[in-house]
């Protein structure tokens, strides 16, 4: 076995890239941790084996056509490689490396000093700069090579230049799924540096930074020509942070562009197509990246665009990727030639000129239509497939991004946001194909997602219906409409049919009744539990959609929905008026009439559920029902909450009460109930029905 190797010895005489099959920067806090770790326990005098690091020889032809890298391997004699497997190690060096560079630079003591006059050790900054970073071409040092960076046309790089190595004058940078990781490390890096710099002072960040560039080993491997690269980046890659199916497939693709002959597919038509590859999924992770507080994980995306292009079918959770990988995007359907009439290649003079077609044979064979050897998984597929995951990225983030959304119209945001919030179960990727197929409006998408929010609330928050319940059907549909085999109004139809299970006719009748007994037993099994509609999973929802009918009505929003989805210890976002523990004698005299069993329906129905605009303290919840109506202030005249004649709409509904008892919780229980019944286009037969549902059917004679 080679000798092992430090990175002092790995980064002489050496320029890394990363090549346009390989994912970019992927690790997170865990594996940053585990390497900051290792590296403050490693003993000086020991060595720790840091991994294999795989390299492949750049040839001539490549880096001939480099720029900034071109002089340092024609004057200097460096030896330029693609890193085949090691790039996430390698990456998270050279940015912990420049973090102690800037750490240094800061220093007060350094502050007047060039690079040349700051050493850690006995290595001056500027040293450890060319060494390990980046080199400036003289004599005008205009020119800067990077030791260590992405192809150039990635994203990547450029952030990795001006956002983690500081070059300056970065104008516009696109940020992706990956930068996003790449500035999380800087400052895992910068911020852990800072306080061991403060608890142990300089000479223990010294040590740290000899044994990051000396005692740290690898087992450098170089291969040859001969090698199935792209094959060992899959093997090698999946040893350590494991590659997403998205990043697979990227690669996968690119190796498939080289398996094409020159009769299918010339070396320029190749490189076009592996340029489209790499453009769709820069896009595509620029997408998945875009939103740094919910970046968008890439299997989702990739699931979602399998259920969109190809034909779904109710299989195990992983079976999309063996399709994909295994099926559909094989190098055995590249060898597999089948034959192909000319007339589906378009016309009869885009045959290659090689591919000359004896037209007497033709002839002599009952003037059959000449054909031609083509492989079974044509260039054609590949770039329709990388154009179509391009194309569906940006709608991908708009429908988890809706809010405040310029490419979606105001009232496509508003349901889309709707969606977002009831939780759009397997509907995703039919939101999305509505946006792709260009002969659907605006008019249509909104009509379209009315009708799936309807579907999610009755059939899964009322009617409780399995989560799996017709999802099949629903993502063919959205294949269907992408390929404008449905129709957005026939969809919307389809919609409304599946859920007449929900409905029944009454004797007498002309109308359809909403059957709650489904509803009515789940929520039958929330009271034996102890908490009735408040542990129903759609009452936020539910709550936050009647405030919002009445701010569409009387305007001024005071309710937000974060109150609703954040982590609250002490607070809550919805109130019990008449509280779960009723100790105060207010409540205990307004409803002694009633036997203890029956208070905990009063306690747990709908009607005395209020949402809150702010959150408040829980030892607020047991006070009067007056008490609550007006803002409460401590000794010292500060106000601890706001009472509900100044809170939101629904609050200061409530607040109109005079008191708050039986009879009026049943009041505002029928009133949210007749909400219901307008909001989802149901109907309850009467009013009974509507006060069993609400579990209070017992104050009717």
């Amino acid at each position: 076995m080679k000798e092992l190797e430090s990175l002092k010895s790995i980064f002489k005489d050496r320029i890394f890239k990363i090549p346009d099959y390989q994912r970019g920067y992927a690790w997170t806090t865990r594996q940053l941790k585990d390497f900051w770790e290792d590296l403050v326990n490693i003993p000086l005098d020991r060595y720790h084996y840091t991994g294999m690091l795989s390299l492949k020889k750049v040839d001539r032809q490549v880096w001939s056509g480099w720029n900034d890298e071109k002089w340092l391997i024609s004057d200097r004699g460096y030896k330029p490689f693609h890193i085949v497997d090691g790039q996430q190690r390698l990456a998270t060096f050279v940015i912990f490396i420049q973090a102690i560079y800037e750490l240094f630079i800061k220093l007060k003591e350094n502050i007047d000093k060039g690079d040349d006059e700051i050493y850690i050790g006995s290595f001056s900054l500027k040293t450890i700069r060319e060494e390990y970073l980046v080199i400036e071409k003289p004599p005008h040092f205009i020119i800067r090579t990077y030791k260590f960076g992405y192809e150039v046309d990635n994203p990547s790089f450029k952030f990795l230049k001006h956002r983690i190595f500081q070059e300056p004058n970065s104008g516009s940078i696109q940020e992706t799924f990956y930068t996003l990781n790449l500035e999380n490390a800087k400052n895992f890096f910068k911020e852990n540096l800072d306080n061991f710099y403060d608890k142990y002072g300089l000479e223990e960040i010294e040590l740290l930074f000899k044994k990051v560039t000396q005692n740290l080993m690898f087992n450098v491997y170089e291969i040859s020509d001969d090698f199935d690269v792209f094959v060992a980046f899959e093997t090698m890659n999946n040893r350590g942070k494991k590659l997403s199916n998205l990043e697979l497939l990227k690669n996968r693709l690119i190796y498939l562009t080289t398996l094409y002959d020159e009769t299918e597919l010339k070396t320029d038509e190749c490189n076009s197509l592996r340029e489209k590859i790499n453009t769709a999924w820069k896009e595509v992770y620029y997408q998945l990246g875009r939103n740094k507080q919910n970046p968008l994980n890439d299997d989702d995306f990739l699931v979602a665009h399998w259920i969109m292009y190809f034909q779904y079918s109710r299989e195990k959770g992983d079976d999309y990727i063996r399709f994909l990988l295994e099926q559909k995007f094989t190098p055995q359907n590249i060898y597999t030639k089948t034959e192909v009439k000319l007339s589906s290649i378009q016309e009869f003079e885009e045959i290659r000129e090689d591919e000359e077609i004896d037209q007497e044979d033709a002839e002599l064979n009952g003037n059959e239509e000449p054909t031609v050897l083509r492989s079974k998984l044509s260039p054609n597929e590949i770039e329709d497939y990388v154009n179509s995951l391009k194309s569906a990225a940006v709608h991908w983030y708009n429908t988890h991004n809706p809010v405040n959304n310029p490419d979606l119209t105001k009232v496509e945001s508003l349901w889309i946001d709707r969606l977002n919030r009831i939780g759009i179960v397997y509907f995703r990727p039919l939101v999305t194909v509505s946006f792709l197929n260009k002969s659907i409006d605006s008019n249509q998408r909104v009509k379209l997602f009315k009708a799936i929010e309807r579907f999610i609330f009755v059939t899964f928050r009322l009617s409780r219906a399995f989560s799996t319940y017709r999802n099949s059907e629903f993502y063919r549909a959205a294949r269907q409409l992408k390929n404008s085999e449905l129709t957005a109004d026939t969809i919307v139809q389809r919609l409304s049919e599946r859920m007449d299970y929900c409905f029944y006719t009454a004797e007498g009748s002309k109308g359809n009744y909403f059957d709650y007994t489904f509803f009515q037993k789940f929520i039958e099994k929330k009271f034996k539990s102890g908490g009735g509609f408040y542990l129903w999973n759609g009452l936020k929802y539910f709550l936050y959609e009647y405030e919002m009918e009445k701010v569409r009505l009387r305007g001024s929003q005071k309710i937000d929905w974060k109150l609703f989805v954040k982590s609250e210890k002490d607070k809550v976002s919805i109130e019990h008026v008449y509280p779960q523990t009723p100790t105060a004698k207010c409540w205990k005299v307004g409803f002694k009439e009633y036997k203890k069993s029956q208070q905990v329906y009063f306690q747990g129905t709908l009607g005395n559920l209020l949402p809150l605009s702010q959150s408040i303290n829980s030892s607020l919840q047991n006070d009067c029902f007056s008490e609550k109506k007006s803002a409460k202030f401590n000794e010292k005249k500060e106000k601890l909450r706001q009472g509900y004649s100044d809170g939101s709409h629904s609050e200061i509904e409530v607040s109109t009460y005079e008191e708050w008892n039986p009879d009026n919780i049943l009041d505002r229980g029928l009133k949210l109930l007749d909400f219901m019944e307008k909001r989802w286009d149901l109907k309850f037969e009467n009013e009974y029905a509507m006060a069993e549902l609400l579990f209070l059917e017992f104050m009717y004679p």
